[in-house]
């Protein structure tokens, strides 16, 4: 019997190949993460983040789960709404992510709980968290239907799960798009994070990402109701919202 395959970026690769790669990948990029997401994004990701904290609805005191939390700016900002009597679960299933998230948290004052885990096999009861995020983190998953699946089963009922994604851009922007990521991003990756592959990785996995209307009806899938997308950056990025009922 053959082994199950998935993509790793273009290429077919077996499903337990894909999470190695996935994670020398982000053990081969976290020193310079920050870094490099500013580059790429000409600090636009801040403003997204920070878009997808506004559509939260996390106020004092709620309880935050944010998935594949990596360097942990989102987890940050859902910390600083949150306040003391809330409370912020950093997840990652890469330790590498994981410790620079942590590193960062202490050094603006936070000292959240943490847990290294597969997002497809959250160690949460059902029905605990006010809101459920995922930051530019679903892609890299091998199964992204049973990740959000665990999103919404550990959502308490009329709580949020977010997914902020590179999307589908407007066409009239998706040769350039396609020029950018594929020229600039691996030049960068070369020249600041040492690691060209990484970034041709990168290129290549938000073109295997379900479009905005696919994603859609896969948190649909999941149990998730009232699901809407907001396009930022004409698409290039795709900030979606379920509820749980």
């Amino acid at each position: 019997m053959s082994e199950p395959t998935t993509h790793f970026g273009y290429q077919q690769v077996s499903e337990e190949d894909k999470a190695r790669r996935v994670g020398e990948v982000f053990r081969s990029v976290a020193p310079s993460y920050d870094l490099m997401n500013d580059l790429m994004s000409l600090g636009l990701h801040r403003v997204w983040k920070r878009f997808a904290l506004e559509m939260s609805g996390v106020r004092p005191g709620s309880r935050v789960l944010d998935v594949a939390s990596g360097s942990g700016d989102l987890a940050r900002a859902f910390a600083s709404r949150a306040g003391p009597a809330g409370q912020v679960w950093m997840t990652d299933i890469n330790a590498a992510m994981l410790a620079v998230g942590r590193d960062r948290m202490i050094d603006h004052g936070f000292f959240p709980p943490l847990a290294r885990c597969d997002a497809e096999k959250l160690p949460f009861p059902d029905d605990t968290f006010d809101c459920v995020s995922v930051a530019f983190g679903l892609r890299n998953m091998t199964h992204k239907e049973r990740a959000l699946s665990e999103m919404a089963r550990v959502a308490r009922p009329g709580g949020r799960v977010l997914v902020l994604e590179f999307s589908r851009p407007w066409k009239p922007l998706a040769k350039a798009y396609d020029a950018y990521s594929f020229s600039v991003l691996p030049a960068l990756g070369k020249f600041v994070a040492r690691d060209e592959a990484a970034y041709r990785y990168l290129a290549e996995s938000i073109r295997m990402h379900p479009d905005q209307e696919t994603l859609k009806a896969m948190m649909e899938a999941a149990g998730l109701a009232r699901v809407e997308y907001f396009n930022l950056a004409a698409g290039v990025v795709a900030l979606h919202r379920g509820y749980k009922l």
